[in-house]
């Protein structure tokens, strides 16, 4: 099985990278490498129930389950103790990056209040591109009746171009809806 976004990168995006950067070699197109999603549940040191909401939550998302993240050390400012969790993560390779990132550009992004675009300024000078949510509700595999609390997310894509520019383009091709673009 073969999702639909792969092939579109195999089809149409390969092409219009190498014409656009003017690639000699196919391998050197940049690609999407992983997809990491990470769930910061900060509230989870005074209420643990919170976490198991969270983590069947991103499992429910992307497919995968969750890894529990725990603090590295502790900070007696948040009241937080070495190895208490924190949140929750999942990597995304392969068919389950392509899927999700299908679902994500043509299902959850649209599904945003006063939706205008993404940023293009959150690349990190490496081609990888970082997009915060604010709620998880956007996602129509989430149940809005068994949400007990509304939880952010980080959407990190990895990708293996060299400049943000690349990168910047790759997404473009994969539909990503930027800001300031039609």
């Amino acid at each position: 099985m073969s999702a639909r976004l792969r092939d579109h990168y195999r089809k149409s995006v390969i092409p219009a990278l190498r014409k656009e950067f003017a690639y000699a070699n196919v391998m050197a197109v940049p690609k999407l490498d992983k997809i990491t999603i990470n769930m910061g549940v900060g509230e989870a040191t005074q209420n643990p129930k919170i976490m198991d909401g969270a983590a069947r939550e991103l499992g429910q998302i992307s497919g995968q389950r969750p890894v529990v993240t725990k603090a590295r050390k502790s900070i007696s400012a948040f009241k937080l103790r070495e190895g208490m969790t924190i949140g929750c993560m999942v990597t995304l390779r392969g068919t389950r990056m392509y899927e999700f990132l299908d679902r994500l550009v043509n299902v959850a992004l649209p599904r945003v209040r006063d939706f205008r675009g993404v940023s293009t300024k959150s690349f990190d000078g490496r081609g990888n591109y970082t997009l915060g949510i604010r709620d998880q509700l956007i996602f129509p595999e989430i149940d809005y009746n068994k949400v007990e609390k509304v939880k952010g997310m980080n959407i990190c894509i990895t990708t293996t171009a060299k400049t943000d520019a690349e990168g910047l383009s790759l997404l473009k091709h994969l539909g990503m809806p930027f800001a300031g673009q039609k």
